[in-house]
């Protein structure tokens, strides 16, 4: 018994004279997924794919070459923002964490995550180099609240084997619309020499989907969607007229429909329609599914940004960036963050391997980039990408507001009006509550 005691007094005593980790550490935060079964001890950026591996693996190597850092890191189910604010609330916040630049606004405007200009600088970068579309997502109220990491938004995800049949490839491109008027024509063209639908949408459960495309729409004419930070403007002659022809489609059976997500994937991937106006995120599992011997996409694959029908070109994004929640931290602490920072900023080429824009113009502009495939066509959209105004917030739930009315109103449950009509009250009266 003795000499048991005399151990554990012996390993109490060595603890206690354990040099102390006086590294600075830093927490970082993510979603993305948890992957370390398979990218736990990686480093090798250039061999990781997926968004989970390639963020695990950048750490992964960051805490390699710096192991003067203390790097801790949080990995949250996506999108994180409720356990985000238990920890504010706990006044304990992560020190570096992913947001989406549409919830920016709703941190932001209440003192919740700090600006970042400072952190950039000492960094070593110049929000010059940011794409406009990636800027644009991360400047609140005059202020730069973020570094994006990226550009997400819609594309029209093609099936050119079905196109070609239809009669709609020119020099082995696919021929998009450019008026609604064409839309249509095109789309009763192809289902009349296919037998299938023109377009692929999801319409269950899938609120945020025909609001990406009204808000494009609305965008490229300028609309003033929200004319101030507690009211939203839809029941105009341009909406009424972006529904109008989604209805259309719907009724004339242009479009699949009673798809979910899910389901619309699959009608896809199984060539039983012309275009699927789905996500950037797609690209990746596209591309592998064109790549498989005996797919309907098989060589049969093409993306586009969406067409322009009215006004501009332009199309609705989001994106992905690195926020700073509030908090005091030491001159050491900040050091780290702004060098882990840089370190990120430096492989944003490989981040635009999992399909998403990249935030830096200089990585659009790179033959790199550009020999990717796809990512030619697609460029274009860091530049025509618009977001809403700065100063809307909530804007997840606004979306299913609306998403909810388009529904009704595409599928034929409401009037066109009166559903615009009602989005347009529900999203006020949300904002009246919040006041």
């Amino acid at each position: 018994m003795m000499g048991r005691v005399t151990a554990v007094a012996l390993a109490a005593l060595l603890a206690g004279c354990a040099p102390a980790d006086d590294r600075p550490e830093i927490v970082v935060q993510r979603f993305f997924g948890e992957c370390g079964a398979a990218f736990g001890k990686s480093t090798d950026v250039a061999a990781a794919d997926t968004e989970c591996g390639i963020l695990t693996t950048l750490i992964n190597r960051f805490e390699a070459e710096n192991p003067d850092i203390d790097v801790k890191v949080n990995v949250v189910a996506w999108p994180g923002y409720p356990q985000l604010a238990a920890q504010i609330a706990a006044g304990d916040p992560p020190d570096l964490v992913t947001m989406h630049q549409s919830v920016i606004s709703d941190y932001s405007g209440r003192g919740l995550i700090e600006p970042v200009e400072g952190l950039l600088q000492q960094a070593g970068i110049n929000p010059a180099a940011f794409t406009p579309a990636a800027k644009a997502g991360v400047v609140k109220d005059g202020r730069i609240y973020a570094m994006p990491w990226d550009t997400i938004g819609r594309l029209f995800h093609i099936n050119t084997a079905l196109m070609a049949e239809a009669g709609l490839m020119r020099g082995g491109r696919p021929v998009l619309p450019r008026s609604p008027q064409e839309l249509l024509a095109h789309a009763r063209q192809f289902r009349e020499r296919t037998g299938k639908p023109y377009l692929i949408q999801a319409q269950v459960s899938a609120p945020d989907f025909h609001v990406a495309l009204l808000y494009t729409y609305l965008l490229a004419q300028g609309a003033d969607i929200f004319p101030d930070d507690r009211h939203v403007r839809l029941d105009t002659p341009e909406a009424r007229a972006i529904v109008t022809l989604l209805r259309q489609l719907n009724a004339e059976g242009l479009t699949t429909r009673n798809q979910d997500f899910p389901a619309a994937t699959a009608s896809f991937i199984q060539g039983k329609g012309g275009i699927f106006p789905v996500g950037t995120w797609m690209l990746g599992p596209y591309e592998a599914e064109a790549a498989r011997p005996g797919s309907p996409l098989a060589g049969n694959y093409a993306v586009a940004p969406f067409p322009r029908l009215w006004g501009e070109e332009a199309a609705f994004v989001d994106g992905h960036a690195w926020v700073v929640p509030a908090a005091e931290r030491s001159p050491e602490e900040r050091a780290a963050m702004a060098r882990f920072l840089g370190f990120l900023a430096l492989y944003n080429d490989d981040w635009s391997r999992t399909g998403q824009l990249p935030a830096f113009g200089a990585v659009i502009a790179s033959e790199d980039f550009r020999a990717l495939p796809h990512r030619a066509d697609i460029a274009a959209v860091a530049r025509t990408g618009r977001q809403l105004p700065g100063y809307v917030e909530r804007q997840n739930a606004v979306q299913g507001l609306i998403g909810e009315e388009l529904e009704a109103a595409i599928t034929g449950a409401k009037p066109v009006e009166a559903a615009l009509r009602d989005a347009e009250r529900r999203v006020n009266r949300l904002y009246t509550q919040m006041m």
